[in-house]
């Protein structure tokens, strides 16, 4: 059981990017902040991404990148068809900037201000060490500017006087405790693994045709307690889709095979029928989006052959899943992971000595699979994709000997919304009035997104919404307490 302060200026639930960054915020203007973590380690999913989204940093300028904050708010507003909220993404947008040299400042490093994928604007800020060296500088430094920091401790509901925020309750080590603050800023990472609400909000089956990324005990919780408090809700449907092949306990992210299942071949649905224009696997929105409309199969599949495992073990990727995998890179594991996958008895890997065969392993009408792959491959021969327009640089065609199937689900990195907030990144209600001294941000504040991540002009949005709400809600939270 911990010492827990009866009394704080600012209580920050959660201890992600967003919940840091506001505790660091806090902190350096001299508030008393106590954050609260439900898990026994900091950090939830912000230990895992590899770069952030900004415009206008100095790393930017030096290289001469001229994309511009407006042009960089048009293009996510556009996007979302304008169903974000346009102060709200204007103020991340502009906030995004700065915060690269204040990471800087905290300890954080970046290596390159790049794109990781095609056709994007230079806003990737890659970050040495990934999110978990981000995590590590904002908890060290919010600790030595006197920030209290409780891992293992949910809390578990708001406290309220008069209207107002005045204070939490918490689980310290199973006793209920209340902690007075004059503000709360909720971080909490969303819902990713609470089965019911992603069913009622999303209609995915967790664990069935949809599986989170990297989140661990994300059940809701903020959302619930500032629903309790008279929030409205916003964006509570939204969620980072993308795909992956294969998935499973038994292979490790990033692994050979799950690079050459990315790759613009040939991928066809549960019924063995082609179902895109596969080089949208570039960007991860469009292609989520493109394996969601599937959810009563639960799965799609990527085709491959010995020309495919042979091309890619000896010239490379074209699409590299994660930045450690540029393209070129060669898949020198690629054929031992099959093997093991199979020696294992996987039921996301298949081989087979011919497309019928094939087809009977994945259960998968053999007349259907011959008709996509004579399709695919007449496409091929003639250079040009009649049915779905893809480049015609990735049209290759798969003639065996052997061939191999690998199944791909939808999987997510978190819910992206649920709590109402202003550009301040102040809580609402359902009249869109301010509930004094309660601030919400990252993946538990709704507003950001409209329908769908916007990856192709903002790409390391996520974790820069992450640390932006947190900085605006812990200015806003400061400004706050000041005049309480």
């Amino acid at each position: 059981m911990s010492i827990l302060p009866e009394r704080v200026d600012v209580v920050v639930a959660g201890s992600g990017a967003t919940g840091m960054a506001a505790a660091l915020t806090l902190a350096q203007a001299g508030a008393k902040v106590a954050v609260f973590e439900k898990q026994r380690s900091l950090g939830g999913t912000s230990n895992f991404f590899q770069g952030t989204f900004a415009v206008e940093s100095a790393m930017q300028r030096e290289r001469y990148v001229d994309y511009t904050r407006d042009q960089a708010f048009k293009n996510t507003m556009d996007y979302s068809h304008w169903r974000a909220n346009p102060r709200l993404v204007r103020a991340i947008v502009d906030e995004s900037g700065a915060t690269i040299s204040w990471l800087q400042e905290a300890g954080v490093s970046f290596i390159e201000a790049t794109i990781n994928m095609p056709d994007s604007p230079l806003t990737y800020h890659t970050v040495k060490g990934r999110g978990e060296a981000v995590v590590k500088a904002l908890v060290d430094q919010a600790r030595a500017k006197g920030a209290q920091v409780f891992p293992g401790t949910p809390v578990l509901a708001l406290l309220k006087e008069g209207g107002r925020i005045a204070g939490v309750v918490v689980d310290n080590d199973g006793e209920e405790v209340e902690v007075a603050a004059k503000a709360v800023v909720i971080a909490t990472g969303g819902f990713a693994n609470n089965k019911d609400w992603v069913k009622k909000y999303t209609g995915y089956d967790l664990g069935v045709n949809l599986f989170p990324v990297g989140n661990t005990g994300k059940t809701g919780d903020g959302l619930r307690m500032a629903w309790e408090a008279g929030a409205a809700e916003e964006g509570v449907e939204t969620i980072e889709l993308f795909r992956v092949a294969p998935v499973g306990p038994e292979f490790a992210m990033g692994c050979h095979l799950e690079q050459a299942a990315a790759q613009p071949d040939l991928w066809v649905t549960a019924r063995g029928e082609r179902f895109c224009d596969e080089s949208i696997g570039f960007w991860d929105t469009p292609v989520g989006n493109a394996q969601a409309r599937f959810k009563a199969d639960g799965c799609t599949f990527s085709l491959l052959d010995d020309s495919i495992v042979d091309r890619l073990t000896l010239t490379g990727l074209d699409k590299g899943v994660g930045i450690e995998y540029p393209p070129g890179f060669r898949l020198t594991n690629l054929r031992a992971e099959i093997e093991a996958a199979l020696a294992h008895g996987s039921q996301e890997v298949f081989v087979a000595d011919s497309l019928e065969e094939l087809a009977g392993l994945i259960d998968v009408a053999p007349a259907t699979l011959a008709a996509t792959v004579e399709e695919y491959n007449g496409s091929c021969a003639r250079g040009h994709d009649g049915l779905f327009a893809k480049d015609r640089r990735f049209l290759r065609p798969l003639v065996g000997p052997r061939f191999y199937a690998v199944r791909a689900r939808a999987v997510f990195l978190g819910t992206m919304g649920g709590i109402k907030v202003t550009s301040r990144l102040e809580v609402v209600d359902k009249k869109d009035n301010v509930i004094p001294g309660l601030y919400a941000g990252g993946f538990d504040a709704g507003g950001m997104y409209g329908d769908s991540y916007p990856i192709k002009s903002s790409s390391g949005l996520a974790s820069a919404f992450a640390l932006n709400s947190g900085r605006i809600a812990g200015k806003s939270a400061l400004a706050y307490i000041r005049k309480a």
